[in-house]
């Protein structure tokens, strides 16, 4: 395990006077999570360094949400794995995804009402081995996925061929023409991504394809 010492200064209090009160909260994971599960896991943290306490900051006590982040592959240990399987109906660490990615089986979407539909998106989120989430990434560690997803675009060819706009690099006619085309985003606002660390030293190393 690595070294966190800001999680061995939390050590010289008890569990019970370091465990969140979750009487508010309307979450999976508060849910799970027990005096049990914070005693065994509390002392802990992944070979990167993420905790359980970094894993459990996006419990928010009004609407159901997952109410944790992941900040490294390594933090799937007995919290994450139940809250997964409360959140997806059962689904289990053994099983699988289903993927079809032939678009000819969407189904849907043809009777939208153009006066009230201007644009739609489907949103996926993918990882990178060997590179931690995005709750707990570095700067340095943010830009090489960003110069490794780069590289990696630019193989695209055909009517995939695009080109990559840096958040942080883009002019403004680009700005204007993307905002326009209703694909630039803003930065984070919600406290379910700003307590996840998901906005840290925005723009840098974010950007559109």
């Amino acid at each position: 395990m690595a070294k966190n010492c800001h999680n061995d200064y939390k050590m010289k209090f008890s569990g019970d006077e370091e465990f969140p009160d979750l009487s508010l909260h309307n979450n999976h994971m508060s849910k799970v999570l027990n005096k049990d599960i914070y005693n065994k896991l509390r002392g802990k943290s992944t070979p990167s360094g993420f905790t359980l306490d970094d894993i459990i900051q996006t419990g928010h006590p009004f609407i159901m949400t997952v109410g944790c982040v992941a900040g490294d592959e390594e933090s799937y240990e007995d919290l994450l794995d139940p809250i997964i399987s409360d959140r997806h109906g059962g689904y289990k660490p053994t099983d699988k995804h289903k993927t079809d990615l032939n678009f000819e089986n969407l189904k849907g979407g043809d009777d939208l009402d153009p006066n009230y539909v201007l644009s739609s998106r489907v949103r996926t989120g993918r990882s990178i081995k060997g590179f931690t989430l995005p709750p707990h990434n570095s700067r340095g560690e943010r830009r090489a996925i960003q110069n490794l997803s780069i590289e990696a675009l630019a193989t695209l060819d055909g009517e995939f061929k695009g080109k990559y706009f840096p958040l942080d690099g883009m002019t403004d006619a680009e700005q204007d023409q993307l905002i326009n085309d209703h694909f630039l985003f803003d930065k984070p606002v919600s406290p379910l991504l700003t307590c996840a660390g998901m906005a840290r030293d925005w723009p840098d190393a974010r950007g559109i394809w």
